[in-house]
């Protein structure tokens, strides 16, 4: 090492025979280039037959469960890589992107190509591929220290030659990249079924509120025709009614205030981005005088207004609770003043089912910029039980989510622990914090152990 050298701080004492070495002292260092694009004769679509990894392809590495590349989404011409910087690299080859993706790896399955955007190492007889991979897996926070720039960031090459590893020997290498290849599988099938399980308590939410809301609570009721043909039929004593019927007020939120008007304390100013799945999660960011406020009334929100994004992730919909009492919104549309025959919160969860997101979204307008506008909402038909069954369904809704919220949060910080012991593990393997015997040790212990004596 020398005194240039960037010094993992994950790396404590190293078992005997290992030793902390300058990375490019066992691998031989390739930058990316993209041959130039004025020059036509090197991107004729026929001639380019080189895979060639850029930054549209970097998607495959972010979960870290893919160690080889795979199918590019461009390829280079022979004539574009002998007139420029890039070269074509063994298989084997270790790829770090350095921009914008920064710090994720992977391992080249045959001869490829890169952009610019990627560090690419071709080990040396004394590094194993696979155990650099996970090095360099192991080394994401020290990454994130490295990485520069507000906008675009970068790790610069100064920084990637002066990169150091922990190194033990090339059979230990093969052992630790064997186990990790092990368990790190076992991990990410646990991972992959929680997540399916999350997947599958979201659809099963989904279609129990859709039945509660445009079907009721009771299977066994008479059912008729509700004239609106994607629900088909409703039980025989609901209504159908135009939204317009049920609210005598619908209306925008200001788009404003520009960013100097917010201040540190004030009205709360909800967004869209305030919006998801029937609740308002309102970090207390965005603040706006009182008095900015008052002069922008129709846009002040009461307990049991129902607000629907219009513009950007159109059709999330939340029920305003009494701790957003007085608050102001921007770009949303605000169905407020209810009367007898409807109440506010039924009227979140019915536009929350997906018989009410995809009604929302049959009335946005706008090809480049898809919005939705108060006339068009007004005039949905909408399936209106009694009130009385109203309050029944919204209860029993409220009852379901909150059960799945508190499923859903304990899979997702378990997914969490998992996520964060594979990184553990990968860390202590490489650094030398695990005992890993070799597979040349392995092997003979086996040996010695069903030799007769």
């Amino acid at each position: 090492m020398t005194d240039t050298d960037t010094v993992w701080s994950a790396v404590g004492e190293l078992p005997p025979a290992w030793e902390l070495i300058n990375l490019r002292r066992v691998a031989r260092l390739e930058s990316g280039h993209t041959p130039s694009r004025q020059h036509s004769e090197y991107w004729v679509p026929e001639d380019c037959t080189i895979p060639w990894f850029s930054l549209a392809d970097v998607w495959q590495l972010r979960e870290q469960r893919q160690k080889y590349l795979g199918e590019t989404e461009q390829k280079v011409s022979e004539l574009g890589l002998k007139n420029s910087a890039a070269r074509l690299l063994p298989s084997g080859t270790v790829v770090l992107s350095r921009t914008a993706s920064v710090g994720y790896a992977g391992i080249m399955p045959q001869s490829m190509a890169t952009t610019q955007d990627f560090a690419n190492w071709v080990p040396g007889p004394s590094l194993h591929a696979d155990f650099l991979f996970y090095v360099f897996i192991a080394m994401m926070p020290e990454f994130e220290r490295l990485r520069m720039g507000s906008t675009h960031q970068t790790i610069y090459m100064p920084d990637i030659k002066s990169l150091s590893i922990p190194l033990p020997p090339r059979s230990v290498q093969e052992a630790i990249a064997t186990f990790l290849d092990r368990k790190t599988a076992g991990i990410d099938a646990l991972i992959e079924k929680k997540q399916k399980l999350l997947c599958l308590l979201a659809e099963k939410r989904s279609a129990l509120i859709n039945q509660a809301v445009i079907k009721g609570l009771d299977p066994g009721v008479p059912m008729k025709d509700s004239g609106i043909h994607w629900i088909g039929e409703i039980p025989a004593h609901w209504e159908t009614r135009r939204i317009a019927t049920v609210s005598s007020k619908i209306t925008n939120g200001y788009v404003g205030p520009t960013r100097g008007l917010f201040v540190e304390e004030g009205v709360p100013y909800l967004q869209s981005l305030h919006v998801k799945d029937n609740c308002i999660r309102f970090r207390p960011t965005y603040f706006v005088p009182e008095e900015w406020s008052g002069l922008r009334r129709k846009s002040i929100l009461h307990e049991g207004d129902v607000v629907v994004v219009q513009t950007g992730d159109i059709g999330q919909v939340a029920a305003v609770p009494p701790e957003w009492e007085g608050a102001n919104c921007h770009a949303l549309i605000v169905i407020s003043t209810f009367r007898e025959g409807m109440r506010g919160r039924f009227l979140a969860w019915l536009l929350n089912s997906p018989f009410g997101f995809a009604s929302l979204k049959s009335i946005q307008t706008g090809a480049l910029h898809p919005h939705l506008n108060c006339g068009l909402v007004r005039e949905l038909r909408l399936p209106c039980p009694p009130v009385w069954e109203q309050d029944r369904i919204v209860e029993r809704i409220d009852n379901l989510a909150e059960a799945q919220r508190r499923t859903q949060r304990v899979t997702q910080e378990q997914i969490a622990r998992l996520h964060e012991y594979r990184q553990a593990l990968i860390t202590a393997a490489v650094t030398g914090q695990l005992d890993i015997p070799s597979t040349a040790a392995t092997l003979t212990a086996a040996a010695s152990a069903t030799r007769t004596p």
